[in-house]
């Protein structure tokens, strides 16, 4: 389909169009954090409410949707974004159809807000804590894609992706749900945190000459390529070595899920191992790091749950 037509009438936002913005298959980066928090929890004893971890998986979920959403809008309206990027029509909505962007970024504030609006029931739970880490986290969705000089163009991206979805999501969710904000999940979130930047990563790695021509100096741009998947490879391996680590030291009972992991890993993490991460290969490498991040968070979680006993309430 060809670029949208700047003379010609804008069509309507449609629930598909909207839904495409929202990336779906990028809600792992979201759900999988939330679902280790959840693990962690239960493995800490006492109750969890189911109602407030379906709630608390909302969200995150809205929040990643908001992202995406930003994402495509300010990348449209900067000229970031072309046809010539190797990605899907419906991972670029505004780029193949005749939609306003107006409409994508009251989408993406939407979404915020329906966040915040579901975000009363663990506030009015667990107090202003969760609030507070959330405020946080909506300041840097917005601050990610806009702005004079969003954070996209420098290289922090991952850190600040991988830290506010893979870092502060769990932190936020195990304080709602056992009522202590607990520092240590943090560092049980570390696998979490790598894989979430390894998204963002592999898109700048894939976007690096798209990137040096709009002026971005991501992290990828800095490295160069060799370098950047050099740097790649070793984090998706401590990504797994952390995970393993953790659950030794702090749930050893579930130890016993990780040869499933490694096993269940093993055809996932050797096809992005040899993904050389340019942009024609840009469509496959997002699928497998998807899949890496799902493989292994959840696996992460099940490892967590095996430990021990735990309540589920509602």
């Amino acid at each position: 389909m060809a670029e949208k037509q700047k003379n010609a009438p804008y069509g309507k936002l449609t629930p598909l169009m909207a839904l495409q913005l929202a990336a779906p298959h990028t809600w792992p980066a979201a759900i999988l954090p939330c679902l280790v928090a959840v693990a962690c929890a239960m493995a800490a004893g006492g109750t969890v409410s189911f109602s407030m971890a379906v709630v608390l998986l909302a969200i995150c979920v809205l929040m990643q949707a908001a992202v995406n959403t930003f994402n495509d809008y300010f990348d449209f309206v900067k000229g970031a974004d072309s046809a010539d990027d190797n990605v899907e029509a419906s991972d670029a909505v505004l780029v193949y159809n005749n939609v306003n962007p107006k409409h994508a970024l009251a989408l993406a504030v939407g979404f915020l807000v329906v966040a915040f609006v579901l975000g009363v029931y663990p506030i009015v739970a667990a107090g202003p804590t969760p609030l507070v880490i959330a405020a946080i986290a909506a300041l840097v969705v917005v601050l990610y894609s806009g702005g004079k000089t969003p954070i996209s163009y420098f290289p922090i991206g991952e850190v600040v992706s991988g830290g506010v979805m893979g870092g502060l999501i769990p932190l936020a969710c195990y304080q709602v749900l056992t009522g202590r904000l607990q520092f240590l999940m943090l560092l049980w979130a570390l696998p979490c945190i790598i894989n979430v930047g390894l998204i963002m990563m592999t898109n700048n790695c894939c976007d690096i000459e798209k990137d040096i021509a709009a002026g971005r100096k991501t992290l990828p741009v800095l490295l160069g390529r060799a370098k950047t998947v050099a740097l790649y490879h070793g984090l998706m391996v401590a990504s797994i070595a952390i995970a393993v680590a953790v659950v030794a030291a702090f749930f050893p009972r579930g130890l016993v899920v990780v040869p499933f992991m490694l096993l269940g890993l093993w055809g996932n993490f050797k096809a992005l191992w040899s993904n050389p991460l340019v942009n024609p290969s840009r469509i496959g490498a997002m699928a497998q790091v998807g899949g890496f991040n799902v493989m292994t968070g959840a696996f992460y979680a099940a490892a967590i749950l095996a430990n021990g006993t735990a309540v589920l309430g509602f």
